[in-house]
């Protein structure tokens, strides 16, 4: 394996569903005996998730085999529910500002820790015309690494969310879409 990166951009649910579930299940094996974790699950977010406003997804691919993806959608300012969900209610500011939301990011543990995930991240906002990014992560993730990494990326905590009974809390993080590249750790 020469580790070969390369990401793929797509806005068409379709063209990509079966290669979005199939990282999901490799991820979330250890999870999909759990009910807001099985595959049917993630399906219903997921078709739900590909027909909201600006949706696109990245995949990264070592040597041609899909090993993670990030995937993103607008967000409806004011009334929509990721804004809905968040507890304190974001500041009146935060939710008139155009904001594109990060919905999934995973990368197949094997090729964690070599930059994939910010690769595909970097790349999904890169394109984006909003003024403002937002994602959640639990912060149990891999025992608050993620949440750390995330801070180092520029995100700042705004609050908590939980999307279902049986869903994990998780933290609600926001930051600029575009940043000067000294303002954030690599």
């Amino acid at each position: 394996m020469t580790n070969d990166v390369t990401l793929e951009h797509a806005h068409d649910i379709d063209a990509v569903w079966e290669t979005l579930i199939d990282i999901y299940a490799q991820v979330r094996a250890d999870q999909l005996h759990l009910p807001h974790y099985s595959v049917e699950r993630y399906a219903e977010r997921l078709a739900r998730h590909g027909k909201e406003p600006g949706w696109e997804t990245v995949i990264a691919r070592v040597d041609g085999v899909p090993v993670g993806y990030g995937y993103c959608n607008t967000l409806t300012p004011v009334e929509d529910r990721w804004w809905k969900r968040t507890d304190p209610a974001p500041a009146p500011e935060v939710l008139a500002r155009t904001t594109v939301a990060i919905k999934e990011m995973m990368v197949l543990d094997i090729f964690r820790r070599r930059g994939i995930a910010r690769a595909f991240h970097d790349s999904l906002l890169a394109g984006r015309e909003e003024v403002q990014a937002t994602l959640m992560v639990s912060p149990a993730n891999q025992d608050g690494r993620v949440q750390a990494l995330y801070t180092k990326w520029g995100y700042e905590v705004i609050g908590r969310s939980q999307s279902a009974p049986d869903a994990p809390a998780l933290t609600v993080m926001i930051r600029p879409v575009h940043l000067s590249a000294s303002s954030v750790d690599a």
